[in-house]
């Protein structure tokens, strides 16, 4: 029944019958930015309203004056209460709050990658049923590579975006239906009829009008300088300044400068500055008031006129409404002279103000690191990109996966990183590393350490090889391995270096050994060795060379062989010494040659053997030959075979030998034969 006011609430609760309950008291807070709640206190005359017929159902409360819709909202119950029963009926609460509601009562940890901020925002939705949602964005949102959204409700995440882009959230109750708008401007927004300001009305009055309108100024941030960094331009300084016009009340120096500014371009950068600022600004220059205005709502604009501050006359956006309404005629039992009465308070900003959230939401921080496992391509060992990042997936995410889409490219800290020198090793797909987060933002990590688990064990066995440090590399796509390691256990002490293939050393200038007691080394194939200048070996001892084959010895220039004390030669089979020029052969003491077959010298022009005292000694004889004869000693005596002889200068004669000496001048004279030889011979033949 409707009384003087003419105004009339009604409310609807899911499947039940439409006048199940009778609405007593409301209120409703709307802001913009926030989840708006309808506390609603109803009577029903059924005693016994089950909650599963209640929780999660829509609700429609609907205002009325004089048999007109003034306004309506639209909700899901998120809490329910059964209190007193009464003779005829029975009191009920409800607290019911908008759908997006429900993306603030779980929590979850996922990743997000390569997209941008709408497209995060509109799968959280989905996931909730949120259908009724627009988008009203002058500017595109960048593309975020890597987005992380770590312990959180989805309800925070989507805030926390929508801070750091500028937008703004409300929910436009239609006709129809009730629209979540999510927008970075209000240009476009609801306009609402002039509200005219009546200081003598109030809340039961039927005339339309504000009451009570205050304006208050605050002092507040001048500017914002925001920095960030990105390695891919490390020296480029990612600066952004933005600076509030308007600033006559207040002075102009107070700076807000923050860093990380989380972005990596120029096109984000500018764009979160203005945000920024903007959110930080948002309530310098703020109005407040009350009226009976029941289409006043959260991200509308309404001029007010006939204020007695003529300044005060302008439009102005609305940014909170929190609507009270009471109708006791709800209570038969205590039904009466009072009337049903609405009225709110609101919050407004001038309309030339672009309202945004705070960028004061606090983002998860990561306490610590955290550990992860490195991915990739299937059957590929090392994954990596051109600045050796590597992918990794986190025990965490549900959502991933192990292979090369289960996360964004995460930078890996090496032991010493220079322009083109320092440390590189890369962990390989399988590998356990531990993940830290540049200023605690999950979505900064930086791989900063590895460690071993039950699978991926240490190369050698502990606690037996805890003495030993090891660098040990495994063959890509095969077995083996390259490994360096120390041994430190006292009197076993060792350096060990293994090369799986090939191993190359490189010095620009010296190298020096030094090797305390023995050195060996063993080749399996061919040894080549090349010094452009000098060579000098000194061996304190003894020297051995065992070669099975052949030794070719090239020299270009001379050759000189030192040897201090004996000079042993053993050739098995034949050996042949060709000097292409003179070849000289001076001996300090006795030279002895022994030969157990033939000795031949032969020379191209003369022999010349020159000494005091020479022997020549046959043990069957000595035979001296020339072109003109030859003269043997055998056992027998000596034989001087010429076909002639001659005798220069004195004979002499040995005792016993006179007669010989007379016989052979006399065969001289006379050109007869010393000895008879046989006819055959002295014919000739």
């Amino acid at each position: 029944m409707l009384d003087s006011t003419g105004l009339q609430f009604t409310v609807v609760v899911g499947e039940l019958p439409d006048d199940t309950f009778s609405v007593y008291e409301f209120d409703i807070a709307e802001t913009l930015s926030e989840v708006f709640t309808l506390t609603l206190t109803a009577f029903s005359k059924a005693s016994h309203v089950a909650p599963a017929d209640v929780l999660e159902q829509n609700v429609t409360l609907r205002i009325y004056q004089d048999g007109l819709l003034l306004r309506q909202f639209r909700g899901v119950v998120a809490e329910f209460c059964r209190g007193a029963a009464g003779d005829h009926r029975t009191r009920y609460e409800m607290v019911v709050s908008s759908p997006l509601w429900r993306l603030g009562i779980g929590r979850n940890s996922r990743i997000f990658q390569h997209k941008n901020t709408e497209s995060i925002v509109r799968v959280m939705l989905d996931d909730h049923g949120v259908a009724d949602t627009r988008f009203n964005l002058v500017r595109e949102p960048e593309e975020r590579e890597y987005c992380v959204q770590h312990r959180e409700s989805d309800l925070a995440f989507l805030k926390r975006l929508a801070a750091e882009e500028g937008w703004h959230f409300r929910v436009e109750h239609g006709e129809e239906r009730s629209e979540l708008i999510i927008a970075d401007h209000h240009r476009d927004s609801l306009k609402l009829e002039n509200a005219p300001y009546n200081a003598m009305a109030g809340g039961s009055s039927r005339q339309s009008c504000i009451y009570r309108f205050e304006t208050t100024e605050r002092v507040g941030v001048a500017g914002v300088a925001m920095k960030d960094y990105t390695f891919r331009n490390p020296a480029y300084g990612l600066d952004h300044v933005e600076v509030a016009a308007n600033l006559q009340h207040q002075r102009p120096d107070y700076e807000h400068y923050d860093y990380p500014g989380r972005y990596k371009q120029d096109a984000s950068g500018e764009p979160f500055a203005r945000a920024r600022l903007d959110g930080l600004r948002r309530n310098t220059s703020t109005a407040n008031g009350e009226s009976n205005r029941a289409d006043f709502t959260a991200g509308a604009r309404v001029s007010l006129e006939d204020h007695f501050d003529e300044a005060a006359n302008t439009e102005w956006l609305l940014t909170g409404v929190i609507h009270h309404g009471v109708q006791p005629q709800a209570l038969e039992e205590e039904a009466g002279g009072e009337p049903t009465t609405y009225h709110n308070k609101f919050s407004a900003v001038p309309a030339t103000v672009n309202w945004r959230p705070s960028n004061e939401t606090c983002r998860p921080v990561m306490d610590g690191p955290q550990i992860a496992r490195v991915t990739g391509p299937a059957g590929e060992e090392i994954y990596c990109d051109d600045h050796g990042r590597v992918k990794v997936k986190f025990p965490w995410d549900r959502y991933g996966t192990d292979d090369e889409h289960s996360s964004a490219w995460l930078r890996v800290s090496q032991g010493w990183a220079g322009g083109q020198y320092g440390f590189m090793a890369l962990p390989r797909v399988g590998h356990e590393v531990i993940v830290s987060f540049l200023d605690g933002d999950p979505d900064q990590p930086i791989i900063t350490g590895r460690t071993y688990h039950a699978t991926n064990t240490p190369p050698y066995s502990l606690p037996t090889n805890r003495t030993r440090t090891v660098l040990r590399t495994q063959t890509h796509q095969g077995g083996g391995y390259n490994e360096l390691s120390f041994e430190d256990e006292k009197e076993k002490q060792l350096v060990y270096l293994r090369a799986q293939k090939d191993h190359e050393l490189e010095v620009y200038n010296d190298q020096k050994y030094s090797v305390g007691n023995d050195r060996e080394k063993h080749i399996g194939n061919d040894q080549r060795l090349n010094v452009t200048r000098d060579e000098e070996i000194e061996i304190g001892r003894d020297q051995k060379t065992n070669i099975v084959q052949d030794q070719t010895l090239t020299v270009g220039r001379d050759r000189f062989t030192n040897i201090g004390r004996h000079y042993r030669l053993e050739v098995t089979d034949r050996r042949h010494e060709f000097s292409h020029a003179n070849h000289d052969l001076e001996v300090g003491g006795h030279y002895t040659q022994k030969v157990q077959g033939k000795v031949v010298v032969e020379a191209g022009e003369s022999a010349l053997i020159h000494t005091r005292n020479l022997t020549l000694t046959g043990s069957e004889s000595v035979v001296i030959q020339g072109p003109g004869g030859k003269i043997t000693i055998g056992s027998g005596g000596v034989t001087v075979d010429s076909p002639s002889i001659k005798l220069n200068g004195p004979v002499a004669v040995a005792t016993g030998a006179a007669a010989q000496i007379r016989t052979l001048e006399s065969a001289a004279r006379e050109g007869t034969p010393l000895v008879d030889i046989c006819s055959a011979c002295g014919d000739g033949a």
